[in-house]
């Protein structure tokens, strides 16, 4: 904080702003876009390995595996993403727990499941009570990532198996010609060719992604929307140096700058993967 900003009672105009912008809790804003970048950089490729094994588990010619494959598709896509975020989570969190139990208090002789109370032993329990903040939020984090990627990693899968299926049979039949096997053909041929298919429904699928990014705060992640509602509120002289009226109107349309802004980025970049995939190819229009 600026060293003029000790007493905010002298203030005025810019000197106000700057100083009021740069308190501890806004710091807790620009913390929380680094926190939604972050998310949206590991929860990307996370949810495409697990699209990618959905979609070849439903390829499978093992019927079990073809089963789990379609029926992972087909459940977490048929539930409300907000009521899978709100009970995923916490049937997630309990089955670390649960495995973590198991190992570490085997002696344990009272039953985990008391009416609806879940009870393990205190080692078990994550994180410990004990632990710092920074691992309660790395934990609620991770969480979070892993449930994101999940959820939209069916969306991933359905979008690649689909991308799978369109590559033309008889490149497929070609290299089964040339003598490779299924296994060979797989990775040299369906796989490098499907994304050119796959990529406009992932690009959607990256579009929605970044929308979901405030159901953060149902996962008990502090996200940008909830620090733009808490620093937007009315705030009197009893319980800030920086007093003001509600504000969450020009909170909110910053935070609507920003998602346009790194939208129209994703659309500029992904539309040059698109052309730099199709170079070259010819396309049902007739050109290249």
């Amino acid at each position: 904080m600026f060293s003029y900003c000790t007493d905010p009672t002298t203030l005025e105009g810019l000197s106000w702003l700057s100083c009021y912008l740069t308190t501890g809790k806004h710091m807790g804003l620009y913390w929380a876009f680094g926190t939604v970048l972050t998310l949206l950089a590991i929860t990307a490729p996370a949810a495409l390995v697990f699209g990618f094994g959905g979609a070849v588990a439903a390829r499978s010619k093992i019927l079990p595996i073809r089963w789990f494959g379609k029926s992972y598709v087909s459940i977490v896509r048929g539930v409300p993403d907000i009521a899978f975020f709100l009970f995923f989570v916490i049937a997630l969190d309990q089955a670390f727990e649960w495995m973590r139990h198991q190992y570490m208090c085997p002696d344990w002789d009272q039953p985990i499941r008391q009416g609806n109370d879940f009870v393990v032993c205190q080692a078990a329990k994550l994180p410990q009570g004990d632990a710092p903040q920074w691992v309660h939020e790395v934990y609620g984090f991770f969480t979070a990532v892993l449930t994101f990627a999940i959820v939209f990693g069916a969306f991933a899968a359905n979008v690649l198996y689909g991308a799978m299926n369109a590559v033309p049979k008889a490149q497929v039949e070609t290299a089964h010609a040339y003598g490779m096997t299924a296994a060979q053909t797989f990775r040299r041929i369906t796989v490098p060719q499907m994304w050119v298919y796959a990529l406009p429904g992932l690009s959607n699928l990256w579009m929605v992604l970044i929308k979901a990014t405030p159901l953060l705060f149902l996962l008990g992640v502090e996200d940008i929307v909830y620090w733009a509602r808490e620093l937007g509120g009315t705030k009197t002289p009893r319980f800030t140096d920086y007093p003001h009226g509600d504000w969450r109107l020009w909170y909110f349309l910053a935070l609507l700058v920003f998602y346009l802004a790194f939208t129209k980025l994703s659309e500029f970049v992904l539309e040059r993967v698109m052309k730099r995939l199709t170079h070259g190819q010819a396309t049902l229009g007739g050109s290249q």
